[in-house]
């Protein structure tokens, strides 16, 4: 019967067509109300299956792949660096793309909102996190990724998730749990899939910690799994790059052969062969081939930087130099190459020629075109302030000793000496001026970007090498400045080098080192020329306060400098004058002993003899530097005796302190130190007497005793309680308890 109704009624012959689709409409929801997606039945379970790999799964991961297309696309590799086995994650750079992330979310969560039963649950989570992490939202992709482990069903989807998770702990630097993950999943039978996702994860992990050896014996463990293609050269070279790093060239040869076996880009190629070169394994006809080679147009500076480590490996300093500069100059539109030629020259005037001044030059050129992020910049950044202030010291004992003997001088002759100097200024600067205007006029009737314009004949501001060049001669002569109105007035310290006292070139860079000198003008006006002289007048130490300053900086300079050398630098040859020179010029100085130990210290360095240990005894034997000299051979022979006639003599000298009579206290003190060498309160005694010194000698000799505590006693279980004392010592007079 109920068959025969319903052949009737879809045959037409029995109801009538206006009923038909209400009908059907009611059958289908029926039918459908029954595919719940919590249920488990093959009807449901098929239904949402099929809405969420093909409305939402699907989707989501074209998303994600468009993304990771436009990362690779878009990305510059910086070969002048170890290449990051991961591509960095970077959310501002993928702003472009942002939509695609937004809608791979969007479509990833409504598998989770409406397709529970659905085996696509997992694989659209992991989308999830994926898409989370990419938008640098870690923490919310840690809690997706973690959910797939804990509440997921299939083990490769767990183990996928795990290798997400890793990621985004090296990407927050959360090592430690980025390797307990790895150990976790070292122990899992991974996927094929799954096991090239962990090595490469785990190298990238082992790579930010600088573990290279380790890095790069994962890499090898990955190559099976990858198949021939750009990627797998990428990171044949970039095992190579490893290998080299911790000194196995061999390796590193057959990984940068491997590269070219691999169908590489030109670039990756290019820089296969360059890094074998830089082992030193080439010839000059290979050089002068990637020369001539169209293809290489844009690539010479690197040829040309690499000829120069070459040059250099082989201690021809100048012929290095002269491949770098050429490097510099045939630099086109991609600038990255520059900074690390000037790293690389700075470092030859640093290390080898010793040339502090013109490795100072280089580095900060170097720095105002590094970028920041660079694994080179912290470490550039460190050595730059040394020698910043190296050459501030140098300069200001050469402009001091100028002034000083411009004071000296006859009247008369110096002041026609500083009317000479301002004409030569003068006339340097309007020649200048001419020259700027000249290229300034030559670019106007040019276009900006032409690529017919020589390099010295560009706008400035076209032309970043220029700008660099700039910026150090400017700094060579003017020093550190703020932006700030009036930079050069005479009252500013300079930063420039003075000639000789005797030569006319003298007082023209005295002019200089005081902003004497103003801008360039067709002629200066008498009042102009009178102001100059004025300024430049005002600079020169003709009376005895203004001399005694003069010498205080002085004697400070020879100490920094004298200590630079010595710590540095590591140059006790240079250090030993220096040092010296203080001592012949200012036998007064305050800081005289350290200065002794240093003079001994260095001399024994260099296995010189001297008597440098006799005088420190001899004079000053109750100071810390005495102390230091006195331990070398008594530390730890104390006896039970011994130890026991130390703490008598330290309860002595706490008992004045309790009575207030603080100066017998400190003069006991410091006789005591020396027979308290090695004892178990040594350093107790040490913080009684920087307390004596506090209440007897005044503010800054007990600044100068914290200092030489914690220099002295720097394994002392009381160091932290000095800092604070050095901290509080350090805060106004007001607040000092």
């Amino acid at each position: 019967m109920q068959g025969g109704f319903f052949n009737r009624y879809f045959s037409g012959s029995s109801v009538t067509d206006r009923f038909r689709p209400y009908v059907l409409w009611a059958i289908i929801t029926v039918w459908f109300s029954g595919c719940s997606q919590y249920s488990q039945k093959k009807l449901p379970v098929a239904y949402h299956n099929l809405n969420a790999r093909y409305n939402a799964y699907l989707i989501a991961r074209d998303r994600i792949r468009e993304v990771e297309r436009y990362k690779q696309r878009t990305y510059q590799e910086n070969y002048n660096q170890p290449l990051p086995i991961l591509l960095p994650l970077d959310s501002t750079k993928l702003e472009p793309v942002r939509a695609q992330l937004d809608d791979a979310i969007k479509k990833a969560s409504l598998v989770a909102e409406r397709h529970q039963n659905s085996k696509w649950l997992d694989n659209s989570y992991i989308l999830l996190g994926t898409a989370r992490m990419y938008r640098q939202d870690y923490a919310n992709a840690m809690e997706v990724f973690k959910y797939v482990n804990t509440k997921g069903e299939g083990e490769d989807e767990k183990h996928e998730a795990l290798i997400g998770l890793m990621r985004t702990y090296i990407e927050t630097g959360d090592y430690t749990n980025g390797l307990n993950v790895a150990e976790y999943l070292r122990a899992q039978p991974l996927n094929n899939a799954n096991t090239r996702d962990y090595y490469l994860t785990k190298a990238y992990l082992h790579q930010k910690k600088m573990e290279y050896a380790v890095s790069a014996a994962l890499l090898d463990a990955t190559f099976p799994f990858l198949k021939k293609g750009v990627t797998k050269a990428r990171l044949h070279l970039i095992a190579g790059q490893l290998y080299d790093l911790i000194g196995k060239s061999d390796q590193a040869i057959a990984h940068y052969r491997q590269v070219l076996k691999n169908r590489p880009t030109y670039e990756q190629s290019f820089y296969a062969t360059i890094y074998s070169i830089q082992g030193g394994r080439t010839s000059n006809e290979r050089f002068s081939r990637m020369l001539n080679d169209r293809k290489n147009t844009d690539l010479k500076d690197k040829i040309y930087y690499t000829m120069g480590l070459l040059e250099a490996r082989n201690e021809r300093y100048p012929k290095a130099i002269e491949y770098w500069k050429k490097s510099i100059k045939e630099t086109t539109t991609n600038t990255i190459q520059i900074p690390y030629t000037y790293q690389e020259m700075g470092k030859l005037y640093f290390e080898k020629l010793q040339d502090f001044p013109t490795a100072k030059a280089y580095y900060d050129s170097a720095l105002a075109l590094l970028p920041q992020q660079s694994a080179d910049y912290k470490a550039l950044a460190d050595r730059k302030v040394f020698l910043d202030e190296f050459v501030q010291q140098q300069q200001i004992i050469q402009t001091e000793d100028s002034l000083q003997k411009l004071a000296q001088m006859n009247p008369a002759a110096l002041d026609r000496h500083l009317e000479e100097a301002i004409d030569r200024k003068q006339k340097q600067q309007q020649a200048l001026l001419a020259k700027a205007q000249e290229i300034a006029a030559q670019a106007a009737n040019r276009p900006a970007t032409s690529s017919d314009i020589p390099a010295d004949q560009r706008w400035l501001l076209y032309n970043p090498i220029l700008i660099t060049q700039g910026k150090t001669e400017f700094m060579q002569k003017w020093g550190t400045r703020q932006l700030e109105d009036n930079w050069r007035r005479s009252q500013k310290e300079s930063s420039a080098q003075l000639a000789s006292a005797d030569s006319p070139a003298q007082t023209n860079t005295a002019l200089n080192a005081t902003g004497a000198l103003g801008t360039a003008s067709a002629e200066l006006s008498a009042s102009e020329r009178k102001s100059q002289k004025d300024a430049l007048y005002a600079t020169i130490p003709f009376t005895p306060e203004a001399l005694k300053q003069s010498n205080q900086k002085l004697e400070d300079a020879y100490y920094r400098l004298g200590k630079l050398y010595k710590f540095q630098f590591n140059q006790p040859d240079k250090a030993i004058p220096t040092f010296e020179t203080l001592l012949t010029r200012y036998p007064n100085t305050g800081v005289k002993p350290e200065v002794y130990y240093l003079l001994m210290v260095s001399n024994d360095q260099l296995n010189r003899p001297s008597n440098w240990k006799e005088k420190l005894l001899a004079e000053f034997p109750t100071s810390s530097y005495a102390r230091q000299v006195g331990k070398t051979g008594t530390s730890g022979t104390h006896t039970a005796t011994g130890e026991t006639e130390a703490q008598r003599v330290y309860t002595e000298i706490y008992d004045l302190y309790k009575a207030n009579n603080l100066s017998e206290a400190l003069s006991r003190a410091e006789t005591a130190m020396s027979t308290l060498t090695g004892s178990l309160i040594e350093d107790k005694m040490a913080v009684l007497r920087v307390i004596l010194i506090g209440k007897v000698r005044g503010v800054e000799p007990y600044r100068q005793a914290l200092t030489e505590f914690i220099r002295d006693y720097p394994t002392s279980s009381l160091l932290p309680k000095v800092r604070e004392m050095q901290v509080a010592a350090e805060q106004p007079t007001a607040k000092r308890k």
